[in-house]
């Protein structure tokens, strides 16, 4: 029904006390001690029930609720606005005044009985309401209203859910001790300034383009807006902007760089009130030139932000409604905020790459401003290795004799260090760098298989599907020695390499594998229009996306690429995962083999199969398999056969759940004990052995860690109980690797 504009403005009150466990004594009066219950925002339900306006998701079967409507006269004809599903009880200052069986599809006003009116009284009044849900969608909601002028109701804020867990790590940070180390692992300068830490932040309607008069807290970057650790826990709405301020001094210096490890998504940058640049794109570094805007002193910077989550958006695992495989949203500030001062000429960017064969380190350096030449050492531990110099922005070849390859049994780095020279010879600008001498490849076995190579040899892969997800700060973990535990661990428990899923992680991540020897499969994060998901079945087709968001998809690929090609733990470039945002595959896939021939192409892990790249995956859960019936007419001749994901086997762990009321669950359904669950995953290691016989080279298992409602993790989502250890584990997977 269409709610017409209340003529007396009556101020909707839209903030609820509930709990979901049986209230003990009078819970529907106003002397009743609600405090320990939980906030929300009305209504409670699911995303998607018809006519519902969902502040709050509720997904159990029972809720009780209570709120306080302040009213500033009487009402000529109270009554309730109500929308419900299923049965529904309705309580006014301690008594019951609707009973409703059943469910709306939209709000619906009754009127109170005669009898029931004078309970309505001018000041405060209690409103209390219990609902019963047995199937479908679900949903309540209720205002006390004047029958005759119904107010119109707001959209609803909707509350992000505040789980109790947290990591060891997430109990450990301060706003002194947030994410101090330089954020750049390849490219390194001695003197930066580190900006994390307390941020003054306001939300604001979005089209308000001009800085906000009031602040209205701070927030600890550089965790999201809707993380526990950033203090805030708010959702960024689709039509609002958020807004950072800070403060920072500057020494004089010839150039000085402001640098965004990432922020998701849009976002307008100003210095000290002028305009400075801006971004879009949530996932991948940046760095804006402020030499014009900043001063000598103290300076001021502002940060505006915009996230729609959803659409062509590239959001990864993101959403407005969490549930199932999909997690809570993050807007904002999300990696490191810090600034750097140098010279006119200084080093922009350096892309690494290696030839095992030759023991050849080949660097090459984008510089901005006149410097003519690039002088580089190579170093193991402190023994000088072998040196060069070349033109800047030139290929520079070092050949390192008896160089030690890279792999995951000796992930061995050679320190580097270059110096920018100008015309005269001096040194301009000076960084450190590091390189792993390793070559990606396949060949085929003696029996026809493709098989994955690393320095020649070959070698299954083994990992495990990493989401990066943390329930302290979502998206951002809570510390670098928290990822480094991570990364460590997997190599404990018998994994060479992981399968980093639809997230690009901050760029210390990907140093901590290269120094633990751990390869990558780093997929690119997904967004927009998917395909119809036909699996490797012949003929697929692809989705149709406008050349606009196409073009942007392509440019954020570009920049992932861009930012992480120098890691020698990257083994594999992912583009698409299943038929997520499937789109002009063969076109997409052959650019990444051009753009990057020194790794392998996996065009679409589990998805619709095309010819192109160099693997063909396929996803099986909740045990491992491959359609080797589907390889007609060798569709599938020239490619490296995986299964890309398996297992996903469930394991509650009380209380270290994230949310315990909600629908917790794993593939093939949850084991009634510890035993039956490990016995799943020795099952799934046992039939990936068999498939490994049979030519598939590498597999993935689902997953690192316990996400939200997912709890298939080998750890729980707070990693303060590991499911398996890691010695089991390893010996378990030992068999992956004989011959």
């Amino acid at each position: 029904m269409a709610l017409p504009v209340s003529l007396l403005a009556q101020k909707v009150a839209d903030q609820w006390r509930y709990t979901l466990e049986p209230p003990q004594g009078a819970w529907q009066t106003a002397a009743y001690d609600d405090a320990a219950w939980k906030k929300g925002n009305g209504g409670f339900g699911t995303v998607g029930t018809p006519g519902a306006r969902v502040g709050t998701v509720w997904r159990t079967k029972t809720i009780w609720l209570r709120k306080r409507v302040p009213l500033a006269g009487a009402l000529k004809r109270p009554a309730l606005l109500v929308h419900h599903d299923e049965d529904a009880e309705f309580f006014l200052n301690g008594q019951r005044v609707l009973a409703l069986k059943g469910y709306l599809t939209d709000y619906k006003v009754v009127p109170l009985a005669e009898e029931h009116r004078t309970l309505v009284k001018p000041g405060e009044n209690l409103l209390a309401v219990s609902c019963r849900q047995e199937s479908g969608g679900q949903f309540i909601d209720a205002h006390l209203v004047d029958a005759d002028q119904v107010p119109a109701l707001p959209a609803p804020e909707r509350e992000i859910f505040r789980s109790d867990l947290i990591t060891p790590w997430g109990e450990r940070v301060t706003d002194e001790n947030v994410w101090q180390s330089y954020p750049r692992p390849q490219l390194r300068r001695k003197q930066w300034q580190n900006l994390n830490g307390l941020w003054e932040y306001a939300v604001t309607p979005v089209a308000q383009r001009e800085p906000p008069r009031q602040w209205q807290g701070r927030i600890r970057v550089p965790f999201c807006l809707e993380s526990r650790l950033g203090g805030v826990q708010k959702a960024l709405q689709k039509d609002q902007a958020l807004w950072y301020r800070r403060t920072f001094t500057a020494a004089a210096a010839e150039r000085t760089l402001l640098n965004f490890e990432a922020v998701d998504y849009r976002c307008r940058v100003m210095v000290n009130g002028k305009e400075a640049g801006g971004h879009r794109g949530g996932n991948t570094p940046f760095t804006l030139d402020i030499t014009d805007t900043v001063r000598v002193g103290e300076n001021e910077v502002l940060v505006r932000v915009e996230d729609e989550q959803e659409g062509f958006q590239l959001h990864g695992k993101q959403t407005l409604n969490p549930r199932g495989i999909w997690y809570t949203q993050v807007s904002g500030i999300w990696q490191t905020v810090w600034l750097e001062q140098v010279n006119a000429s200084y080093v922009r960017h350096l892309v690494i790459h290696t030839d095992a064969a030759a023991g050849a380190i080949k660097v090459t350096a984008a510089v901005e401003g006149d410097a003519r030449a690039i002088a580089v050492r190579v170093k193991d531990g402190e023994r000088l290795v072998a040196n060069s110099v070349g033109r800047a922005g030139q290929e520079v070849v070092l050949t390192v004799a008896d160089a030690k390859l890279w792999s995951p049994r000796s992930p061995h780095l050679y320190a580097l260090e270059l110096d920018l020279l100008d015309g005269d010879g001096r040194v301009v600008d000076s960084v450190a760098s590091y390189a792993g001498i390793r070559t990606v490849g396949k060949v085929k076995d003696a029996q026809g298989h493709l098989r994955f190579t690393l320095n020649g040899e070959v070698l299954f892969h083994w990992g495990p599907l990493d989401q990066g997800w943390w329930p302290d700060g979502l998206l951002t973990p809570p510390s670098e020695e928290a990822m480094a535990f991570e990364i460590d661990w997997l190599k404990r428990a018998g994994f060479n390499m992981i399968r980093k899923h639809i997230k690009v992680e901050p760029r210390l991540y990907y140093y901590h594998c290269d120094r633990l020897g751990m390869m990558v499969w780093q997929d690119h994060v997904s967004g927009g229009k998917g395909a119809s998901w036909t699996f490797l079945k012949p003929d697929p087709k692809d989705a149709e996306w406008p050349a606009e968001h196409h073009d942007h998809f392509m440019l954020e690929l570009a920049r992932m690429i861009n930012a992480l090609e120098s890691h020698p733990s990257i083994v594999c470039w992912v583009p698409f995962n299943e038929a997520w945002g499937q789109h002009r595959t063969v076109d997409v896939g052959k650019w990444v083999v051009q753009r990057d021939p020194t790794r392998l192409v996996n065009i679409a892990s589990g998805g619709n199969f095309w010819p192109v790249g160099d693997i063909v995956d396929a996803h099986r859960y909740p045990h491992p398999g491959f359609p080797f019936d589907q390889d007609l007419g060798g569709r599938f001749n020239g490619f490296v056969k995986v299964v890309g994901e398996f297992g996903g086997h469930g394991y509650p762990v009380k209380g270290h759940l994230w949310d315990a009321e909600r629908e917790n669950w794993g593939y093939g359904g949850l084991p009634k004990n510890e035993a039956e669950y490990k016995e799943r995953v020795a099952t799934s290691i046992r039939m990936l052995n068999e498939l490994r016989a049979q030519g598939i080279a590498g597999g993935v298992y689902t997953q690192t860690t316990d996400v939200e409602g997912e709890i298939n993790g080998l750890m729980t989502y707070d990693r303060k109980r590991i499911k398996i250890p890691a010695e089991q584990l390893a010996e378990l997977t030992r068999v992956l690797f004989e011959k």
